[in-house]
């Protein structure tokens, strides 16, 4: 039985293709019906549409691509398979000649797991802010540190360093400070071949980023740097190749967060005189999702043993003429744990 749920009209806007995608977690949709196939919509095609600042109001029908790969009736198991893992296709449309679709191969289906392999394999080292106090995740935070807070059988911390390790990068550097000592134990207490961890001590609170000037001289390539308290739901490989096809310096991964405005607004000019009324309109903002990529040379911007904000490093950056990239994911695809709602809501992952 085809699933139509995953079949969008080509006059569905952007954003509400990403809503989609987001209720229905995946990141490819089939553009048309059962009965006249007409394309496939991606994550890909409307991160790319973002990243152009094109109008989210717009239709798909002006982002949809003709190169696409789809499977013919008459194909068998083996080769759909095999298109699938060339392309890292989640699910694969049989289409016949009379451009019906008459099948739906999904990746489960064919592998057992609905998780895909990354598009590359990526092994630079990782940076994971493990310093802060948890202070919104009291009181829990006052016995446990934040990054060793559990969701499902294993804390925070190593959600995140297991989507790193997917991609390929398996050196990890903690900056620590507030309970140092209990995050050092629990990683000492089993063996963990598939990574390494390096742990840089803050003498004192030093921001967002000021702790990064303890890794001056120890990395000499591009890096990830992490929040503890956020799990974003991406191939980070995807990130890095936006962050290197834009000789970016700096690249920051942001949150889409739509908000209803749940009364008219209006917008006035000269004198009071009414220009616009919006009924109950909605808005979307980009949010910091906590994740980064960084060149090795910026950590010789970072002052040693001050406080200093990854903002401040964005000014610094921009202000001498650097390029600095936002890579844009789904609301959906990004979690904020470090707050008791949220925390609650993906405690048995």
């Amino acid at each position: 039985m085809i699933e139509k749920k995953i079949f969008i009209n080509k006059a569905t806007t952007i954003i509400s293709a990403l809503k989609m995608m987001d209720e229905l977690k995946r990141k490819l949709l089939i553009v048309g019906s059962p009965n006249s196939f007409k394309g496939l919509i991606s994550i890909g095609d409307l991160q790319r549409a973002i990243i152009k600042d094109m109008d989210l109001n717009y239709p798909i029908s002006t982002i949809l691509r003709n190169d696409i790969i789809v499977a013919k009736e008459g194909d068998d198991k083996e080769k759909i398979k095999k298109i699938m893992l060339k392309i890292r296709a989640e699910f694969m449309p049989v289409i016949n000649d009379k451009n019906e679709v008459v099948k739906i191969v999904f990746w489960e289906d064919l592998l057992e797991t609905k998780k895909l392999p990354p598009k590359e394999k990526i092994n630079f080292p990782v940076v994971i802010m493990a310093g802060g106090k948890g202070t919104r995740l009291q009181p829990i935070t006052n016995v446990l540190p934040k990054p060793l807070i559990p969701i499902g059988e294993k804390p925070i911390v190593e959600h995140i360093m297991d989507r790193f390790v997917d991609v390929g990068s398996n050196e990890f550097y903690f900056t620590v400070n507030f309970k140092s000592e209990l995050i050092e134990y629990y990683f000492n207490s089993f063996e963990h071949p598939e990574y390494s961890i390096k742990y840089l001590k803050e003498k004192e609170f030093y921001g967002t980023a000021g702790s990064l000037s303890l890794l001056d001289g120890l990395i000499d390539t591009t890096f990830f740097v992490s929040n503890c308290d956020i799990i974003v739901d991406q191939d980070y490989s995807e990130i890095y190749r936006y962050h290197k096809a834009n000789e970016n310096e700096l690249t920051l991964v942001a949150a889409l967060k739509h908000y209803k405005i749940p009364y008219g607004t209006v917008e006035t000019g000269y004198n009071g005189s009414l220009e616009e009324i919006q009924e109950k309109p909605e808005i979307t903002y980009k949010i910091n999702a906590g994740l980064y990529i960084l060149e090795s040379h910026l950590l010789k911007d970072i002052p040693k043993n001050e406080f200093f904000h990854i903002t401040d490093l964005i000014d610094k950056i921009k202000n001498r003429g650097g390029k600095v990239g936002v890579f844009p994911v789904s609301e959906k695809s990004w979690r904020d744990i470090g707050e008791w709602d949220e925390y609650l809501k993906n405690s048995e992952e």
